[in-house]
C-alpha cells in the first residue's frame, strides 16, 4: 500500500517556503505522493473548514512539482462542477507536462451551495456537470482536433486544438455516495474515499474491486492529529488489509515546524504497511 501526504497550504501554517519544504521533505522521507485541497471562497463565519486561507491548489502542486522530482501531485480534491472544464484542462495538463507525469487529478462534486453561487455556477446542476466535465477534459487532453457538444457547461467546443497534450492524467472521484462510486466506477480510474473508517471503507472497497480490477485505485484520506503512533500505524495497517492500494493522511497541525515533525511520524508509522 502507497502512503502520501498533505501538504501545509491551508491556515496559519501555510506559505511558499513552508509548501516547499513539506515537499522536499516528502520526497526525502519516500511518501509516495503529495496532496492538496480546495475551496475558493468561503462565507464568513463558516464553521468549516476552519480556516478561509486556502492557496490555490493548482499553482501550489506546480510550487511543489519543481523543488522535487519523484513524488506524484495530487488532488483531494478539485470541485470540478465549480470550474469551467476548458482553463481547468488547460491548467491540470500543464502542470502533467511540467511534472514529467506525476499528476493524480482528484475530483469531487462539492458540498457547499454559497461558495457555488459565489463562482455563478448551479448548485443543483453540479452532478450532471462533473460527467460531462470530466467527459470534455478527456476529449481535449486526447483528441486533436476536438468537438464535443455540451449541454450544461456554456462552451462551443466545434473543430478546436488545445496543445501540447499531456501524458494520459489519472482521475480519482472523491465521495461515498452512491452517486460518487457510480461515477468512479463508470468514468474514472480511482476512488478517493475520505475519513472512512476501516471498517466502513472495507465493504466500498469490496464493492468497487469487484466492479473494476486492478490498475483501478483504491484510495482513502484520514487525519491524524499527532497524538498517537501506534494507532495510527495499527489503522494503516487496517486500511491495507481491507484492500486499500492508497492512504493520504492530513497532520492537524496549525503551526508548520509542528507540522513536519508529524509528517516524520507519519513515515514511521506507515514503515511496513
Amino acid at each position: 500500500m502507497q502512503l502520501g501526504i498533505h501538504l501545509p497550504h491551508i491556515g496559519r501554517k501555510a506559505g511558499p517556503d513552508a509548501i516547499r519544504r513539506a515537499a522536499v521533505q516528502a520526497e526525502d522521507l519516500g511518501f509516495a505522493d503529495v496532496w492538496v485541497s480546495e475551496h475558493v471562497i468561503l462565507p464568513k463565519g463558516a464553521p468549516y473548514p476552519p480556516s478561509p486561507s486556502f492557496y490555490e491548489p493548482i499553482l501550489t502542486l506546480t510550487w511543489a512539482a519543481a523543488a522535487t522530482k519523484r513524488v506524484r501531485l495530487g488532488a483531494s480534491v478539485i470541485v470540478l462542477p465549480m470550474h469551467h472544464p476548458v482553463p481547468m484542462a488547460k491548467q491540470v495538463g500543464t502542470l502533467q507536462l511540467l511534472s514529467g507525469g506525476r499528476v493524480i487529478f482528484g475530483i469531487g462534486v462539492g458540498w457547499l451551495e454559497a461558495e457555488f453561487a459565489a463562482m455563478g455556477v448551479p448548485f443543483r446542476e453540479r452532478g450532471r456537470r462533473t460527467d460531462e466535465s470530466i467527459a470534455l477534459m478527456r476529449a481535449l487532453w486526447h483528441d486533436d482536433p476536438v468537438s464535443f457538444p455540451t449541454k450544461y457547461i456554456a462552451a462551443q467546443i466545434a473543430d478546436m486544438r488545445m496543445e501540447p497534450k499531456p501524458q494520459p492524467i489519472p482521475i480519482w472521484v472523491g465521495g461515498s455516495s452512491e452517486a460518487a462510486l457510480a461515477r468512479a466506477v463508470k468514468l474514472c480510474d480511482g476512488w478517493h474515499g475520505s475519513r472512512l473508517p476501516p471498517d466502513k471503507a472495507a465493504p466500498v472497497i469490496k464493492r468497487l474491486r469487484a466492479q473494476r480490477p486492478a490498475p483501478f485505485a483504491l484510495s482513502l484520506r484520514s487525519g491524524w492529529d499527532g497524538k498517537d503512533g501506534g494507532e495510527l500505524s495499527a489503522r494503516l495497517a487496517a486500511y491495507r488489509d481491507a484492500g486499500a492500494d492508497h492512504v493520504l493522511v492530513e497532520p492537524s497541525d496549525r503551526e508548520i515546524d509542528d507540522w513536519l515533525r508529524s509528517v516524520e511520524k507519519i513515515a514511521k508509522a506507515g514503515e511496513g504497511v
